[in-house]
């Protein structure tokens, strides 16, 4: 009898047998990470994400690995930088001028997503159901793992963009499945919000009208809230379904996008850029009882997210992942130095995408790093800013001081050989 009990106690307490937990990703796109309003932006209200950032770990320095929204997604769900699986680019060679080139090389970038361990495959071979909804580049939404989707293999992600801008319906009838199914689920939540057109509902772009002297900046802001809006519907049906406790929720963006005053399209130091304007993003990882509420200046990577998700429910790490679990406190600790790297829009060379390459950076601490690369950048040159008292980048510290550039040079150089990109 007293052996039996302790098998039982053993099996009950063993973690083993807890419920798996759901995993939830919101991706914003081309979003500042100064505008949020647990951010602090003077006038952009954004209530639901504010209310999840007061329930998670937030990380008020992210960085993902590229200032473009393909790479950086690629990264994303693979957990490795643009050069190691290979979709740095936008698109192919040519970009879209020839069709039958066009759509050969984006078959080939497909077929570099269907060689990665991706998030959504390991879930998948996990038992997991895994959904993929909003902008979708690599092909069919089998192509990243997933077992359902929206997109259907055009470039954008074609259905999967009705996701929040027109419906939220098939994310809740997948949860449905999930539950009837009693499985656990994996969302990609990465609607085309607050991405051009910024066109917004009349409500919050009059909203904003009278706060800016920029009707574009105010239908920019007011898409910012759109956003917002989607998002609590997506985690108010969580507690509707009383799913979120047991649901880890992890935000980031894709890149950032500083509005232009006068027209509708990003101003410079921003999207495809090597500033923070397009590189920076708040990172939020929520999940009761595991993920303790707190602000965190510690600079981190898109790269760590998949490695917490497969931590957090046991599934073993591909080998190769840079990126380090963010529920680790003693690994963030540790860390020092964020990498990254900016490509070019249209690939060069899709086997070499080093070919492509216009900058590398790095951020140590408050100091930041930006090295061009003279085959494609020829009149750049060398920035260092210091990021706290110069958060936007306006003054380049690089001949001030020279020693400071000359060591975080050899850390970048040392990084960039180390990963095997070197190749030119």
């Amino acid at each position: 009898m007293w052996r039996w009990f302790v098998c039982w106690l053993v099996v009950v307490a063993s973690p083993c047998f807890a419920a798996s937990p759901n995993v939830v990703l919101i991706v914003s796109d081309d979003q500042a990470w100064t505008d949020y309003g647990f951010m602090g932006h003077p006038h952009l209200q954004t209530p639901r994400l504010d209310r999840l950032a007061k329930e998670s770990l937030v990380f008020r320095r992210g960085y993902v690995t590229s200032s473009l929204c393909c790479p950086s997604l690629a990264s994303l769900i693979t957990g490795k930088y643009p050069h190691q699986h290979k979709i740095a680019n936008n698109d192919p060679p040519g970009g879209s001028k020839n069709k039958e080139t066009f759509a050969a090389g984006r078959e080939t970038m497909s077929r570099f997503m269907d060689a990665q361990p991706t998030l959504p495959r390991l879930l998948t071979q996990a038992g997991y159901l895994t959904l993929q909804t909003g902008k979708w580049w690599q092909g069919d939404f089998t192509r990243g793992g997933f077992t359902h989707g929206m997109t259907k293999g055009q470039r954008h992600g074609d259905e999967g963009l009705d996701i929040g801008r027109k419906t939220m319906q098939p994310i809740y009838d997948f949860i449905g499945e999930a539950k009837q199914k009693d499985k656990p689920f994996f969302v990609w939540y990465a609607p085309m919000l607050p991405h051009t057109p910024h066109n917004p509902p009349a409500r919050l772009f009059e909203k904003y009208k009278s706060l800016t002297k920029s009707e574009h900046v105010a239908r920019y802001w007011a898409m910012c809230e759109f956003f917002d809006e989607t998002c609590g519907q997506l985690l108010d049906h969580l507690e509707e379904q009383k799913l979120a406790e047991n649901t880890i929720v992890i935000y980031v963006t894709d890149n950032g996008w500083i509005q232009s005053l006068d027209k509708p399209q990003y101003a410079p130091k921003s999207k495809q850029s090597q500033y923070d304007g397009g590189l920076r993003t708040p990172i939020m990882v929520r999940w009761p009882g595991h993920a303790k509420p707190a602000m965190s200046d510690t600079p981190i990577s898109s790269l760590d997210i998949l490695p917490t998700v497969l931590d957090a429910i046991g599934v073993k790490r591909p080998a190769d992942l840079p990126g380090l679990n963010l529920l680790d406190e003693a690994a963030v600790s540790k860390r020092d130095t964020v990498f990254g790297e900016c490509f070019t829009h249209d690939s060069h060379d899709l086997q070499n995408p080093a070919a492509s390459l216009r900058w590398r950076w790095l951020v140590r601490g408050d100091w930041k790093l930006i090295v061009p690369n003279p085959k494609n950048e020829p009149n750049e040159f060398v920035e260092l800013y210091d990021l706290k008292t110069d958060p936007h980048e306006t003054k380049n510290l690089a001949e001030s001081h020279a020693d400071r550039v000359t060591s975080l040079r050899q850390s970048l150089d040392g990084w960039w050989s180390g990963v095997g990109a070197a190749r030119q």
